[in-house]
């Protein structure tokens, strides 16, 4: 099956639209005879051969970096390595070239350039021996495939170019919502009377001074008003017209405009987290998050060992809840890295962890070295050059591919 239609094929088994059809109709009708295995030599190295006169070309990375190391022959009988002059040129997607030449040791001839990852390029080789030149070119490539630019569109490949960034790490813990110490008030009666109204019910929204209770004094018998002394909503209705006050709460005052978030931090993390630390609230329920800071912090520990942090929350518009359950993001470092790739973009290939870079309608592996992680980034330390296009989302169809493809690892 070639690319174009595995491509259709892999989409329509993903449940992707098969209405993409007129886009990858220009699949070829008939499948692309495959390519014979390259002839090995003893060292398993490519054999490279014109008349009599052969070399046997292999990547050797036993104990050192990967490096060609070529054997010649003529006619069948091993060629004396100083007599044959030797280059090799190897272009790699992007037109980029690695010029090798090569110097005699022990019975065979040695590069001169590290052959870095991926293998993926073409071939040229030219060699000189006994006033005679040879030159050969072959393609050797691996994790490259194409795509072209209709299809990608239709998947909804994407890409980004590397370059440095700001790296945010992040731990997660979480807790609750709970209301501020001062978010309510208790109603009380200044001396013993008769209740002679109640202005307001259970669930009111009240404004500060507003008129809650009308109160006549059993002893001087007059009336006397008690005014709210904050806004907010009436929580507990203890009293009701004609009661006596007595020493007891008649009403509960709640201000719900504010809450804060407790959040539990365990001891491994508890000296990371500083105060003004940028959080990300997630509330159960609420589609969005919330972002506040650090406001503080309880001075005892739970019994579970947890410190509890503590983080103001605007709830002016009245969607949140005392007691709801909430997971947090606090932000414990921000580092500048002059490199670093999306992690959605990362791919297995072999033993490495790729990211596929984008040439053109072109797409090859780029084997990457690690270093730090912090939310949606990675920080990179070799493996691939500042400005490179590379895929994020959808990576996993590039990879789809170049499996399918079959591409190899040919030394």
């Amino acid at each position: 099956m070639n690319k174009r239609l595995f491509i259709f094929v892999f989409l329509c088994q993903l449940g992707i639209a098969c209405a993409l059809t007129p886009i990858l109709a220009m699949a070829e009708s008939s499948p692309a005879a495959d390519e014979p295995e390259p002839e090995k030599g003893p060292h398993n190295g490519r054999m490279l051969r014109e008349g009599d006169f052969a070399i046997e070309l292999a990547i050797f990375e036993t104990g050192v970096p990967p490096e060609f190391r070529v054997w010649v022959t003529q006619g069948e009988k091993p060629v004396a390595p100083q007599k044959v002059e030797l280059n090799i040129k190897l272009t790699r997607l992007g037109d980029q070239i690695n010029d090798i030449n090569f110097r005699a040791e022990g019975d065979y001839l040695r590069g001169d350039t590290v052959i870095y990852e991926p293998h993926s390029f073409i071939v040229s080789v030219s060699a000189g021996y006994q006033g005679k030149t040879y030159s050969w070119q072959y393609d050797n490539f691996e994790g490259r495939t194409l795509i072209e630019a209709k299809v990608a569109q239709a998947m909804e490949i994407d890409t980004e170019i590397v370059g440095a960034a700001t790296l945010h790490k992040t731990i997660k813990v979480y807790g609750k919502l709970v209301l501020p110490a001062n978010a309510k008030r208790q109603i009380n009666a200044r001396f013993e009377g008769e209740i002679k109204q109640v202005h307001v019910g259970l669930g009111d929204t009240v404004k500060k001074g507003q008129l809650l209770l009308t109160i006549e004094s059993n002893e001087s018998l007059q009336s006397n008003q008690i005014e709210a002394p904050i806004a907010g909503v009436i929580t507990q209705q203890l009293a009701n017209s004609g009661e006596q006050t007595g020493q007891r709460t008649l009403l509960e005052i709640t201000q719900p405009s504010k809450l804060l978030a407790e959040l539990a931090v365990f001891p491994m993390d508890v000296m990371s987290v500083k105060q003004s630390a940028p959080v990300t609230l997630m509330v159960n329920g609420l589609n969005t998050s919330i972002p506040t800071v650090i406001s503080g912090n309880r001075l005892t520990m739970r019994d579970d060992q947890a410190r509890l942090f503590l983080a103001e929350v605007d709830n002016t518009e009245g969607r949140l809840s005392e007691g709801a359950f909430i997971s947090a993001l606090i932000e414990v470092e921000t580092f500048d890295v002059p490199l670093a790739v999306k992690r959605v973009g990362l791919q297995a290939f072999r033993d490495f962890t790729v990211v596929y870079a984008k040439v053109g309608e072109q797409y090859e592996v780029r084997m990457l070295e690690l270093g730090r992680e912090a939310g949606e980034w990675v920080e990179v330390l070799g493996g691939i050059n500042a400005g490179t296009e590379y895929v994020t989302n959808n990576s996993y169809i590039i990879k789809a591919d170049i499996e399918k493809s079959g591409a190899s690892h040919d030394h």
